[in-house]
């Protein structure tokens, strides 16, 4: 995003003294970030003491992924709403299985 007018959109934060937690942030973007072909760029994480356990987002040169647990998956990005829910989701998902 060096040089580039971005648009914040979306910004939350949630994370206790313990270090667990959410944080999101939604960029509108002027151009893409390769390879991602839409104008957003994005970081949501969930930590566990201080360790991101799930985490979307869209690095330049790796695209649109996520993280879960150590694993590194591809994501498809429909809609900020849904890129939302998707990590939601995976976040209430991890908490069941851990």
């Amino acid at each position: 995003m060096a040089n580039m007018k971005a648009d914040l959109i979306a910004r939350f934060r949630n994370v206790s003294e313990d270090g667990t937690g959410i944080e999101m942030v939604v960029w509108r973007v002027p151009e893409s970030v390769p390879p991602s072909e839409h104008q957003y760029k994005y970081r949501l994480v969930y930590v566990e003491d201080g360790r991101r356990v799930v985490g979307f987002d869209n690095e330049r040169g790796k695209g649109d992924h996520k993280h879960v647990g150590g694993m590194e998956l591809p994501y498809v990005f429909a809609t900020v709403d849904r890129l939302i829910d998707d990590f939601i989701e995976e976040v209430e998902r991890w908490k069941q299985e851990h």
